[in-house]
C-alpha cells in the first residue's frame, strides 16, 4: 500500500560533485519496501516546481530508516539538497514493480554510475535469500564508484571497472561483466545504468542465455500511472511493439520484455 507521510531527515551527506545521500525517517515506507522500488518526493514547501521528483530507494534501516542517493538535475532536487536534518518532505511510496528475487542461488549484479541506487538495496535482500552475489559495479572515475565501502563491508564477490582505470579493471563494466561470463554462470542477473549499458547488458544475457531484469529510469510526473507521461517501448510476445507505464509497470522490467531498438536481437528464453 502506497504511503503518504512527512518524513523526517536524519541526515544528509554530500558524496560527490552534486550527489547527496539523504537519510529519512520513514518506518511504514521503509518497512513495506522492496528493491527496485522508488518514492515520490515533494521538493518544495510550495507549488513551485509543482510536479513530485521520482528516486529509487538505495537502501533501508533496520529502525525504519530510508536511505536516497541522488544527483542534483534541476530546481527540484537543488532544493531537496538544501534542506538538512530535523526538516520534513512529503514522500509518497513505495512505488512500482520491484525485483524478482530469488533463494539460494547465484546471481550478478551489474551497476552503472549511479545505477548503484537500487541495486545496493537488491545486494543486500538477496543475501539475505542466501544467494550468492557477483557484483560489477562501473563508473566514470574512482571518485564516482559511490558506496564503495559499504559493499566492500558486504559478503559479495564485488569486482570494479572504470572508464580511465584509475580504479579496477579499465574499460566500461559490462566489457568486465562479459570476461568472467565466458567462466562462471548465473542463475539470474539484474542491471541498471546509462540506456546504451543496459543495452549492452541485454545483449550479453541473451548470449549467455541467463534470465534477466533492468531498471529503467525515465521522466515521471504522476507517479501514479494516470498521466501517461513516462511510457517506455516493449515487446509482446509476438515481437510486436507497445508501451507501458515505467512508474506502475516498472521501473524493474524483464531484460527480454524491452525494446532496445536495433542494439539487441532477442531469442526469448
Amino acid at each position: 500500500m502506497i504511503q503518504n507521510l512527512e518524513a523526517e531527515i536524519l541526515a544528509s551527506h554530500q558524496m560527490g560533485r552534486e550527489v547527496f545521500l539523504l537519510k529519512l525517517q520513514a518506518p511504514a515506507i521503509a518497512a513495506a519496501a522492496q528493491p527496485g522500488q522508488f518514492v515520490h518526493i515533494r521538493c518544495s514547501e510550495t507549488l513551485d516546481p509543482l510536479l513530485r521528483r521520482p528516486l529509487s530507494i538505495h537502501d533501508v534501516g533496520d529502525r525504519g530508516e530510508l536511505v536516497l542517493l541522488y544527483q542534483i538535475k534541476g530546481r527540484g532536487t537543488a532544493w531537496l539538497a538544501s534542506q538538512g536534518a530535523g526538516n520534513k518532505i512529503n514522500i509518497l511510496g513505495p512505488i512500482g514493480r520491484g525485483f524478482t528475487l530469488p533463494a539460494n542461488k547465484r546471481v550478478a549484479l551489474v551497476a552503472g554510475g549511479l545505477g548503484i541506487v537500487p541495486l545496493l538495496f537488491l545486494a543486500r535482500r538477496a543475501l539475505e535469500a542466501g544467494n550468492e552475489i557477483d557484483f560489477f559495479y562501473g563508473a566514470q572515475d574512482r571518485e564516482r564508484l559511490y558506496q564503495l565501502e559499504t559493499l566492500k563491508a558486504m559478503k559479495i564477490n564485488l569486482f570494479v571497472a572504470t572508464d580511465d582505470g584509475s580504479a579496477g579493471f579499465q574499460g566500461p563494466v559490462t566489457k568486465l561483466w562479459e570476461h568472467y561470463l565466458k567462466e562462471r554462470s548465473y542463475d539470474r542477473s539484474y542491471a541498471c545504468g546509462p540506456r546504451a549499458e543496459l543495452a549492452e547488458f541485454a545483449r550479453l544475457v541473451t548470449r549467455f542465455s541467463i534470465a534477466a531484469e533492468v531498471s529503467l529510469e525515465e521522466r515521471m510526473a504522476c507517479g501514479l500511472g494516470a498521466c501517461r507521461g513516462c511510457v517506455t517501448a516493449l515487446l509482446d510476445a509476438r515481437g510486436k511493439i507497445y508501451y507501458e507505464n515505467v512508474c506502475t509497470g516498472g521501473p524493474v522490467f524483464d531484460a527480454a520484455n524491452v525494446y532496445w531498438g536495433d542494439q539487441v536481437k532477442w531469442n526469448k528464453l
